[in-house]
């Protein structure tokens, strides 16, 4: 019809018997029928704005309520929804319910969005990405197979594998060559991608030594037996990733599954230290690290390292539940 319109147009305006018909009565019937067309035309398309300008106010009060909703962390009830089928899994090997709950209270109070980094992929893996909901979760792993697998199964789950050279037997030595490096490779507040501390993690891409983390899980590597990789390095990262963040918030929580075992409970004192403890259970502890200068060299205070020492033995066998 627009067309037909146009050329129509065309050939009132342009119609060679009217030009050729000079007189002042037919150049009126010309500028009539000009003025007609132009003021029909513009008509038409004030009406066409006036009918799709209304819509639009409402589009984007809708694609603005939309965003707002998107940025709300997950109602209790689907927190709680998400935890109960977990919790009720046939799994063997799966996090009780009082562990799940330090965990995803902490993300619950967490600003949106939450940068939050999980060593180890386990079965609570994808509850870790639900709970962190439009925040960023990045998960490490020491076998990369699994690692590659578990993204193929689960493509919006972000996981990367480390290559871990460390032993659970050799966790003293190591600690002592921290102290001894404290002020050197193994600062408390560095950049680990350059870092040459034995206990540093620095192979993972380098994006993931930008981010400031707000929580911090540690949940691998394995450590069960003598010459598995142990959590040393994984629970020194995250002291000096904490102690090291450049922006967002002055805090950082770092929290520790199995710390009933000698590796977590040790290096937890040592590099998350005692006195930022916060809650714990029998499998669990929780520290709140704060933000330190760049001229730090001590991760704890000396009250913190006497009452280490003086510590009896961590207990070495899964408590009862």
């Amino acid at each position: 019809m627009k067309n037909n319109n146009t050329t129509n147009t065309k050939l009132i305006l342009l119609h060679p018997y009217i030009q050729k018909q000079g007189g002042p009565n037919r150049l009126w019937l010309l500028a009539f029928v000009s003025f007609f067309t132009l003021t029909f035309l513009a008509t038409l398309i004030y009406s066409r704005d006036s009918i799709l300008s209304p819509s639009r106010p409402h589009a984007d009060l809708h694609r603005d309520a939309v965003s707002n909703s998107d940025n709300l962390p997950l109602p209790a009830t689907v927190v709680n929804a998400l935890i109960h089928y977990v919790i009720r899994s046939n799994y063997t090997y799966h996090m009780q319910q009082p562990d799940i709950k330090i965990v995803a209270d902490v993300l619950r109070k967490c600003s949106v969005p939450c940068n939050f980094l999980v060593f180890g992929l386990t079965h609570e893996t994808l509850l870790w990405k639900a709970l962190n909901h439009n925040g960023r979760t990045v998960f490490v792993d020491e076998n990369r197979y699994y690692a590659a697998y578990f993204e193929e199964q689960h493509p919006e789950v972000d996981a990367y594998d480390v290559q871990y050279t460390t032993k659970a037997s050799e966790m003293k030595e190591l600690v002592a060559s921290v102290k001894e490096q404290s002020r050197n490779e193994c600062r408390p507040v560095q950049n680990l991608l350059f870092s040459e501390c034995k206990l540093g993690i620095n192979d993972l891409p380098n994006h993931v030594y930008d981010v400031d983390w707000d929580v911090i899980l540690v949940d691998g590597p394995s450590g069960e037996w003598p010459d598995a990789p142990g959590r040393m390095s994984s629970i020194f990262t995250a002291g000096v990733l904490a102690r090291s963040k450049k922006g967002g918030s002055p805090r950082t929580h770092v929290i520790v599954h199995d710390y009933y075992r000698d590796v977590e409970r040790v290096c937890g004192d040592e590099f998350l230290c005692r006195e930022n403890r916060v809650a714990s259970t029998n499998m669990m502890a929780h520290f709140v690290i704060e933000r330190a200068d760049p001229n730090t060299f001590e991760f704890c205070s000396k009250c913190n390292q006497t009452a280490s020492a003086d510590a009896s033995p961590a207990r070495t066998t899964s408590p009862s539940s």
